[in-house]
């Protein structure tokens, strides 16, 4: 019997591709490049096109982001007003004692609420990122190879690939493509996105991977994890060899997958996966 087999990719997305130039258009260039993540999307790709036929559903998750946002350059200023500098870190004494402010002087009342929401949920600081997968850019796109292999999956089943989209709220941070850091009660966008869990629920397993271990593939997986049957979480399969971590956050991101296999989620290497899509063909 054909079990439903689901790929979940996090955020493929050309802003957090370290590009060779053959990759790269005119004037363009990735944002957040995480490195190794430009092989990890080839992987992908051989992995999509190797396995196509095994593969009941496939689900990618789009990083999807407004210039100004909390969690960008552009939102922030110093105690001088000079431009923070991008990988800084922001907390709440920051703000309440002057080191770091909003550009814009009426965001200060929310930027303090929310960062006082982020500390109590212990999962994060707030990272000034670089502006990154801003809706409508390049970097926003889905890296080549990638889309191109689903692309072929697409044409061949007739399916359509499923994209999530996450973080179009600029008020709060959005790793995951389950729910925001800090879900904002007037925006569904930023809540537990139930209909998506239901849709990976009905999988016999679940291959996640993407971009980036250390954070946004950890967040996901982390949340998806919070909201599964504990007793099969081995349905779940983080596919190692095909996500890498921030620069700087190699820690974060063997801790992430130590815990996920201490809870009893599988581990897997791609030529793994394909072989048990293979098994899957009809």
């Amino acid at each position: 019997m054909k079990r439903n087999l689901h790929l979940l990719i996090i955020d493929p997305q050309n802003d957090f591709c370290d590009l060779p130039p053959a990759y790269l258009p005119a004037g363009e260039s990735p944002a957040l490049p995480v490195p190794g993540a430009h092989a990890d999307m080839q992987r992908v790709a051989r992995l999509i096109d190797q396995g196509a036929s095994g593969l009941a559903a496939i689900s990618i998750t789009l990083d999807s982001h407004h210039r100004i946002d909390v969690a960008h350059t552009t939102f922030w200023m110093d105690a001088a007003g000079a431009a923070v500098a991008p990988f800084t870190q922001i907390t709440l004494a920051d703000l309440e004692q002057g080191r770091y402010a909003p550009r814009d002087a009426a965001a200060r009342p929310r930027v303090l609420d929310y960062l006082a929401a982020l500390e109590r949920a212990g999962r994060y600081q707030l990272m000034v990122w670089p502006t990154h997968c801003e809706i409508g850019s390049w970097g926003h796109n889905v890296h080549a190879d990638v889309r191109t292999a689903y692309n072929r999956w697409e044409e061949a089943t007739l399916r359509t690939v499923q994209k999530v989209s996450k973080g179009t709220n600029p008020w709060t941070e959005h790793y995951s493509a389950i729910q925001a850091e800090v879900p904002d009660a007037g925006d569904a966008s930023t809540q537990v996105n139930s209909a998506f869990i239901a849709e990976l629920r009905k999988a016999d397993r679940v291959y996640i991977t993407g971009e980036a271990g250390s954070h946004c593939v950890k967040a996901t997986t982390e949340h998806i994890v919070e909201h599964w049957d504990q007793n099969q979480l081995e349905r779940l399969v983080l596919v190692i060899d095909c996500m890498s971590p921030v620069s700087g956050f190699g820690e974060q991101h063997d801790s992430f997958v130590r815990a996920m296999r201490e809870r009893g989620v599988t581990l897997a290497q791609a030529s793994d996966v394909a072989a048990e899509l293979l098994d899957n063909a009809p």
